[in-house]
């Protein structure tokens, strides 16, 4: 997946993957990352998704990383926030209360920029990519987050029947990725053929990353 692809879905607003609400699954499992007020959580991928809102107005500081500045752009609109605007080397910085948004290439983000992160949410990025590109997606966020506890959010189905994104990536891919440094929970499974218009099964399931003690 090219920076194009992505620049040309904001651009189009062929954002089928943005969601009307915040992501029920972080509703629902948000209290397992055990995170108190005033934590930081990352949503890497993040576009413009109500998550953000959402979480921030629960009192915990959400910082995204998104590809794609009109996403980020439409995203403090749609809040009614003017953030405030620096620029980072090669990293945009769109800042407002309790929310920090890195615009720029995923890869190009190192620990210092990103600063201090406490639990990340994987609603739609590692599904977002290619088979290749997920390894190193996979790799650099564990360099950024160092074995803080995680929500992944990952889809299921014959590849061979849907181009993707969404990516079907199967548990034992997951645990190639991740079970060096966590200890990988699953939490619930749903049939969502309907969610893409699928005549053909569609399993989303959930994940809790934790810390190996």
């Amino acid at each position: 997946m090219q920076s194009d692809f992505w620049f040309n879905c904001w651009k189009n607003n062929t954002i089928g993957f943005h969601e009307s609400e915040a992501n029920p699954n972080l509703v629902k499992h948000l209290d397992l990352l055990k995170l108190a007020p005033g934590k930081r959580i990352l949503l890497p991928l993040c576009g413009k998704t109500l998550d953000i809102p959402w979480l921030a107005s629960k009192g915990f500081q959400v910082v995204g990383i998104e590809l794609s500045e009109l996403a980020i752009q439409q995203l403090f609109d749609e809040m009614g926030v003017r953030p405030e605007v620096s620029t980072q080397g090669q990293i945009k910085r769109y800042h407002a209360e309790n929310v920090d948004i890195l615009v720029g290439d995923f890869f190009s983000v190192d620990k210092e920029t990103l600063g201090q992160v406490d639990a990340v949410f994987d609603r739609g990025s590692l599904v977002a990519l290619p088979v290749e590109m997920r390894k190193q997606y996979a790799s650099h966020l564990n360099t950024l987050v160092a074995r803080t506890p995680q929500l992944v959010v990952c889809y299921q189905y014959d590849q061979s029947l849907m181009s993707g994104p969404p990516f079907s990536v199967s548990e034992e891919e997951l645990r190639q990725h991740y079970a060096q440094h966590y200890n990988l929970r699953p939490l619930d499974s749903t049939k969502v053929s309907d969610k893409f218009s699928a005549a053909f099964p569609i399993t989303e399931y959930v994940w809790l990353l934790e810390r190996e003690n």
